[in-house]
């Protein structure tokens, strides 16, 4: 049955904010966070690349080739996100006519301009007061950039994607993605250590070396650190070898990472050398689902390699990248794109390399056996394509690149992937693909000024993680997806809930930028730091909210536990000590007549209120406030037991608990719905994961001038229903 429901933007003041001043978001220091003069040029420019992947078979003529680029250019493509040579078509070839067709051959299109200088408009004789568009399509302009760009021609044959470091010396470090530590990273780890500790006695403490069972003598000089270090790496993976203590497992993990983006930045720095113009990219071919910090990754730190120079991406492939959340597709799109782009605050982020059409039989097997026994198929048509575009636009993305234009011919993905159908024709996906390309285009200027304005932040902590990937070592292999999946199911709830959120990190609140959220969700936050408790305690202090589920605090960064007596760190903000942790297993706990399985956490509250029990009399939910804020815990895995869909009468216990009594500043009973915020107007972005329906929008205090479709041109009255196709989205500009 259809769900008739009226759009109303009611006419009123905007929604109060937890700050009075002009920018309670904190839009300044979040442009802050990664800024540079690349990401200047970036912003300056707005470029929004929709990029294909163009891959020539044999016979194809050169006819037939610039017919394709013109193809592309019609339906709204103008740049290639890549290209791949054969023997009869070498790649300088392709790149030139690519070039004669007016099609950018580079993945970040005009991304790769010299900056817009005065100096440079002098020079073109163009006027500084001229409007950025109009600068833009000036024929001066656009000829001398179309030069610049050339200059990318002979590093892109090279290739310039960067994924991993270049092996030169056979004893360099070279990262091995796993918690293990192996004979040749000896030499690399106390190199590391040294950099990281200032004296024997640090690493005794930071590897729990008085603690028992641990070592029988702690290490007092440089010359017992290299025999530990040496001994660990002859440590066999089981249960009487590697990984009996948490702290130097997760170093190992640290020292890898740490290495592995000095690497990446070091290939990025002499690509930006060869050619400073032109943005270098990193991220690549890992899903965002992946355990990183078991991987020895911090996507982070990868982040923080482009600030100077370039963009951070995921690959987003459905037959790739969605295995770990069950291939599951609407809602883990916006999941990826968040995580993305906001480990990249403030710098250019996209999906460089995104799913183009349907597949089914490639994409990786899988890090697990139910991926390994699987089919990855998946309808990829009009309607997939705007839930994939209209996310990455959602989460903050500037572009895309498109694998592919057309499919390969043979071999390894073969008929699969493409925009195109098999007969090379224009599917609906392509003709939709291209007409978000046009409208983002044609807004690019404003897309660019839009920006979120999150309620929730969602803790990612890999410290935290790394102390999961430590447990698992010796432990349960799936103790290193837990934080992932936590994580994916607190996200779950907020968007269903139809509440702005996006990820912060550690980093992110060291910089200042808690007080842009009204709340903190610490998703199976297993290790907590005291530096991180005394930053959540001044935020709560100052007016915010944090919530803690289960099992969070058990240990500290070390692997050591946490203490959470009374007067300790712990006990001071939440107004509870943590007794035990337990697990809903033989003892089952019940909220409302709902199971909840999973961690229990005992809490003994000292100045927190119990706000809900289990049916076995124990606090389920206990909050303290504190100065202006306050702080909960959650005594059930509440995120994690939200991984998989089908629970909503728990979500919605998250989201009262999250929210408390503010009410999100939209709502949408019958479809996701995800905003963006610019000076002339407000986006909205509609998905539905249903048959096709009308749906009702209410934009609460947001008032607004008119509505408009930006893809398919379509003015909508006020009041007036919003048809949604089916399992699709749909984008409107409200105007201000």
């Amino acid at each position: 049955m259809r769900a008739l429901c009226l759009l109303i933007a009611a006419a009123g003041i905007a929604v109060a904010q937890s700050s009075s001043t002009d920018d309670p978001f904190l839009h300044q220091l979040y442009e802050r966070l990664h800024d540079s003069p690349m990401q200047q040029k970036f912003r300056k420019i707005a470029p929004m690349p929709f990029g294909v992947v163009f891959l020539p078979w044999r016979g194809v003529t050169e006819l037939q080739i610039r017919e394709h680029f013109r193809l592309m250019k019609k339906l709204g493509f103008h740049n290639l996100k890549q290209l791949m040579h054969t023997p009869e078509w070498p790649l300088d070839r392709l790149m030139e006519i690519a070039f004669e067709e007016d099609i950018i051959p580079f993945w970040y299109g005009e991304g790769g301009w010299e900056d817009i200088t005065p100096a440079l408009l002098a020079k073109l004789g163009i006027p500084a007061a001229s409007p950025i568009a109009d600068i833009r399509r000036s024929p001066a302009m656009r000829a001398y950039q179309k030069e610049v760009l050339r200059r990318g021609t002979a590093i892109a044959i090279e290739g310039t994607t960067i994924l991993e470091g270049k092996q030169k010396d056979p004893n360099a470090f070279r990262h091995t993605p796993d918690p293990m530590l192996r004979e040749a990273d000896v030499p690399h780890f106390l190199t590391w250590l040294r950099e990281k500790y200032r004296a024997p006695a640090e690493i005794a403490i930071a590897w729990n070396q008085y603690e028992v069972g641990i070592n029988e003598k702690p290490v007092q000089t440089w010359e017992d650190v290299a025999k530990l270090v040496r001994n660990t790496a002859q440590q066999e993976n089981n249960l009487r070898g590697y990984g009996g203590e948490y702290g130097r497992v997760v170093d190992v993990l640290r020292y890898k990472a740490d290495f592995h983006s000095r690497e990446i930045l070091d290939r990025v720095r002499a690509t930006n050398a060869a050619n400073p113009a032109a943005p270098t990219r990193t991220g690549g071919e890992m899903g965002l689902f992946l355990p990183f910090a078991w991987r020895a990754t911090k996507m982070e730190d990868l982040a923080e390699t482009q600030r100077e120079y370039g963009s951070f991406y995921p690959s987003i492939h459905f037959a790739w990248h969605f295995g770990e959340v069950g291939y599951e597709v609407a809602r883990t799109i916006y999941m990826q794109a968040q995580f993305a782009r906001d480990l990249f605050k403030g710098g250019w982020a996209a999906s460089w390399e995104s799913t183009g059409g349907p597949q089914q039989l490639t994409g990786a097997k899988g890090w697990d056996q139910s991926d390994r026994t699987t089919t990855p198929g998946f309808t990829v048509n009009a309607g997939t394509i705007s839930q994939l575009f209209l996310s990455y636009l959602a989460a903050g993305f500037r572009g895309a690149g498109i694998w592919t234009w057309n499919y390969r011919a043979a071999g390894w993905e073969g008929g699969e992937y493409a925009l195109l159908d098999r007969n090379l024709k224009p599917s609906t996906r392509a003709v939709r693909a291209g007409q978000i390309a046009q409208a983002a285009e044609r807004l690019r200027d404003e897309l660019w000024q839009a920006k979120k304005e999150p309620y929730v932040g969602v803790l990612v902590n890999w410290d935290s993680d790394a102390i999961w990937a430590a447990i698992s070592v010796r432990g349960r292999d799936h103790f290193r997806h837990y934080p992932m999946q936590a994580r994916v199911g607190v996200s779950r709830a907020l968007i269903n809930a139809n509440v702005p959120w996006e990820y912060v990190t550690v980093k992110d609140l060291r910089a200042g930028l808690g007080p842009r959220y009204k709340a903190i969700y610490l998703p199976a936050q297993i290790a907590i730091t005291d530096e991180l408790l005394d930053m959540l305690t001044q935020y709560a202090r100052q007016g915010g909210r944090v919530v803690l589920d289960s099992p969070g605090a058990m240990y500290d960064e070390r692997g050591k536990v946490l203490t959470t007596a009374v007067a300790t760190r712990f006990e001071s903000l939440f107004g509870a000590e943590l007794s035990d942790i337990q697990y809903s297993g033989n003892v089952p706990r019940t909220l409302d007549k709902r199971r909840v399985d999973g961690f229990i956490s005992e809490i003994t509250p000292t100045s927190a209120k119990v706000t809900d029990r289990f049916q076995t009399g124990e606090p389920a939910v206990t909050e303290n406030r504190i100065a202006k804020g306050s702080a909960v815990m959650l005594g059930w895995a509440a995120s994690h037991s939200l991984f998989r869909p089908g629970s909503p009468e728990l979500e919605r216990k998250l989201v009262r608990a999250v929210l408390g009594n503010l009410p999100s500043p939209y709502s949408c009973d019958s479809a996701i719905v995800y905003r963006l915020a610019a000076p002339e107007a407000d986006h909205y972005f509609l998905i539905n994961d249903d048959e096709p329906k009308l749906v009702r929008l209410d934009t609460k205090a947001f008032s607004y001038k008119s509505v408009a479709d930006p893809v398919t041109g379509e003015k909508l009255e006020m009041g007036t229903p919003i048809a949604l196709e089916g399992y699709s989205a749909r984008w409107l500009r409200f105007a201000k």
